[in-house]
């Protein structure tokens, strides 16, 4: 098992933290790159998928800035091979609108998108966002129930003690649900308490809970645990004991 990933968000101790842009744009990378060195971010830069792999490796991102659509190898598959090696948060960026594109990206592992065009300074502001979640606290308490844990300052969780390979998002959602049993949520409202966005596509918090129940239920299919509560949203049992 891999040892758990700390990001050490916008400002590490050790200096800023370390974006990876990945995009065969010149233009584009260009733009995002020099917003994010003006925000503080060190950024380095890839035009292909063999390459962010290879810079992955060299020097480990904090966050991965991806374009979908790159060339050889396109960025689903980047962000699986990351995604692989250690949870970094990943930000996709696509130039299609449909919903089945933001889906998959979602589906592999990516805790944001971004559709082109878009406005850099937006970039930079999810950028932050997703870096400040990703901070470890110094100190946090453990939340327990339904067989799970979820250790706040260690941004660790387990099921029957096993530990559990969760996103960024991933692990602030269970962490909210644990938080708030017994109560039903609705999408806009997860959006808000979890993602901290006023608005979204909300297609993202269920393609979360999906994944999320793919970790957490002794059966996805049938979630015992993450209950859907039609017409309203989603509810977490934490009575009902994980088997």
């Amino acid at each position: 098992m891999q040892p758990p990933y700390e990001s050490p968000g916008a400002e590490a101790s050790d200096g800023p933290a370390r974006v990876l842009v990945v995009d065969d744009d010149p233009t584009v990378a260009e733009v995002v790159t020099g917003y994010l060195h003006r925000a503080g971010y060190v950024v380095d830069r890839a035009d292909d998928g063999p390459t962010a792999l290879t810079r992955a490796a060299a020097h480990r991102p904090d966050l991965v800035v991806l374009d979908l659509m790159l060339p050889g190898m396109d960025g689903l598959e980047v962000c699986r091979r990351i995604r692989d090696r250690a949870p970094v948060p990943v930000i996709m960026l696509t130039a299609r609108g449909d919903e089945d594109d933001r889906i998959l990206g979602l589906e592999v592992g990516a805790d944001d998108y971004v559709t082109k065009p878009f406005s850099p300074r937006e970039l930079v502001l999810r950028v932050e966002s997703v870096l400040r979640r990703s901070r470890p606290v110094a100190t946090g308490p453990q939340l327990v129930g339904a067989g799970l844990s979820v250790d706040l300052g260690a941004r660790r969780a387990t099921k029957n003690g096993s530990e559990l390979a969760l996103t960024l998002r991933e692990f602030d959602l269970l962490a909210f649900f644990l938080r708030h049993p017994g109560r039903a949520y609705s999408r806009e409202d997860l959006m808000r308490e979890v993602w901290g966005w006023d608005f979204g596509d909300l297609s993202t918090v269920t393609v979360h809970v999906r994944r999320l129940r793919g970790k957490v239920e002794d059966d996805p299919a049938r979630p015992r645990l993450i209950q859907t509560v039609w017409g309203v949203g989603y509810r977490f049992e934490a009575r009902e004991a994980v088997r």
